[in-house]
């Protein structure tokens, strides 16, 4: 369920001095030390005012307390129709987002002769359609504006097919097409897309535990250091505009 303040009402909320700051969008809010926590809080430290989109409204509003310029707007991006309104509350609230990170993911695990059909659509709409709306939703107005960037948070599952993970590596190497489409037609009206393939395991007080207990810190990519990688490029110079970017930590084998 979302909750929908009056204008006015979110307007006090919000404060007359921050809606001169350029906005940030970004999916896939999860807790404060996880990757689209850490996102938030750089582009909020970086002079943004910071959207947060997640399910989760409790921990939305737990980083809304304690991240000066970030503001809750609970939405599962997989509901389509929701997604387009919570964008248009955005719009009406902050203003047009100057730079969406598309960081939201959904996933199964297991043999394609096991899983439910249905997640291979329920992960298509989550990883790669979402993208479609964000994009459509913000474009026009970065291209009035000529300028803007598209992040997308991505994996080496958006390269290659691995037995398992067959359902979501179709889906993000679908992302990845979508998002290197949407570079080709808009670089040249000023719009930066950038996709990151993250090749590790990040560390994030939800995987780490469950995935890899027992490995050293150098083992993990941290959410901070992709987050402070993901505002460079956000803020790169247009002669020299990467689309692709790989991070991995220094002893990951590749």
């Amino acid at each position: 369920m979302i909750l929908v303040l009056p204008h006015d009402q979110r307007f006090t909320h919000i404060g007359r001095n921050r809606l001169s700051k350029p906005v940030c969008l970004v999916t896939g809010v999860g807790p404060a030390k996880g990757t689209g926590g850490e996102i938030v809080k750089r582009f909020a430290e970086g002079g943004y005012q910071v959207a947060m989109l997640a399910r989760n409204t409790e921990n939305l509003k737990t980083l809304e307390r304690n991240i000066e310029n970030a503001v809750a707007f609970p939405c599962d991006v997989g509901d389509l129709e929701l997604l387009v309104k919570t964008i248009e509350q955005i719009k009406e609230t902050l203003g047009h987002p100057e730079v969406v990170i598309h960081n939201a993911l959904r996933s199964v695990r297991g043999s394609i002769l096991e899983l439910d059909p249905d997640d291979l659509e329920r992960n298509f709409r989550v990883n790669t359609t979402a993208l479609l709306y964000l994009a459509r939703e913000t474009l026009p107005a970065m291209i009035d504006a000529g300028k803007g960037a598209i992040l997308i948070t991505g994996n080496t599952s958006a390269t290659r097919g691995k037995t398992n993970w067959g359902f979501f590596a179709s889906t993000k190497a679908a992302q990845r097409i979508l998002a290197e489409s949407i570079a080709r037609e808009f670089g040249p009206k000023g719009i930066h897309t950038a996709y990151f393939i993250i090749d590790a395991s990040i560390d994030t007080p939800r995987t780490r535990p469950m995935l890899a207990p027992d490995k050293p810190d150098e083992f993990f990519a941290k959410p901070s250091a992709i987050a402070e990688e993901m505002y460079r490029v956000a803020h790169q110079d247009k002669s020299a505009w990467s689309f692709t970017v790989e991070l991995r930590p220094f002893g990951e084998v590749w």
